[in-house]
């Protein structure tokens, strides 16, 4: 896990979560990219070049304030600036930089919606790239990750190496990893097979039975405390609200805890 991306957003707090990402990096030697997305709307042509380059200079004195307010603890710290959308700017870091392991960001980087679990653009973030992402609450701080908890209602990966942030994880904390597949509504025979790869790296599974995976999850919360909770990205799993919305509300899923959000290209 070398190169990790920090979206930062319009959030005063945007230091906290780049803090946190500083003291994660600092367990695995990563070098951290600090993101902001701007886009230009100018009325003339002509003075389109001007205006992106006066609000790409504020953009960057900003991040730079942001930097200047945490605790490097010699992290090495770039800044990558990209006008459009944001998850065409995450794609063309990623393939500049050779690989992104790892994004970590708040629940809601612009959304002020206290309401809302994850705002429009992390939601996004999660929803349309298929890099893994650590949703990191607001003013969490970095503690070493102990005991986490992955949650699955289909134990079948298609691609082994989707793993690898989970175990790098695993490996460099020491962590316990605790499987909970959850039995929710129509589920098949097959979805109770679990892949042999996460069986390895998992001190204990528990079968649980529920109306989705979240009510599973907080059915078991509270008895395991987990400092990290890993779920995967499907459509019809933990996180299927995002495909009808970029959101997801605080009544459809909240964690207290950094969850690690692994991707699955295809479901």
């Amino acid at each position: 896990m070398k190169n990790i991306l920090v979206p930062i957003g319009t959030s005063t707090e945007s230091y906290e979560t780049l803090q946190y990402a500083v003291d994660f990096a600092e367990n695995f030697d990563a070098t951290i990219y600090v993101m902001e997305v701007f886009t230009v709307i100018s009325a003339g042509a002509g003075s389109l070049a001007n205006v992106t380059d006066k609000i790409e200079k504020k953009n960057r004195e900003q991040l730079l304030d942001i930097i200047s307010k945490v605790d490097k603890k010699g992290t090495e710290i770039k800044i990558a600036t990209y006008q459009g959308d944001i998850i065409k700017g995450l794609k063309k870091i990623d393939k500049e930089f050779l690989g992104i392991d790892l994004i970590i960001m708040a629940p809601r980087s612009n959304d002020v919606n206290e309401s809302n679990y994850l705002g429009n653009t992390s939601g996004k973030i999660i929803k349309k790239t298929d890099i893994p992402t650590l949703i990191v609450p607001k003013g969490y701080v970095f503690k070493p990750i102990t005991s986490i908890l992955t949650a699955f209602k289909s134990g079948i990966l298609k691609r082994k190496r989707i793993l690898t942030p989970l175990i790098t994880i695993k490996k460099q904390f020491n962590s316990s990893v605790n499987l909970l597949l959850v039995k929710t509504p129509g589920y098949t025979d097959d979805d109770l097979r679990v892949d042999t790869a996460l069986l390895d790296i998992s001190s204990k599974m528990t079968l649980t039975e529920n109306v989705t995976t979240y009510h599973g999850v907080l059915e078991h919360f509270i008895t395991k405390h987990p400092d990290m909770l890993c779920v995967f990205r499907r459509k019809r799993g933990f996180f299927k609200k995002l495909w009808e919305k970029n959101t997801i509300s605080k009544s459809e899923f909240y964690a207290p805890v950094p969850v690690l959000v692994l991707s699955v290209k295809k479901d």
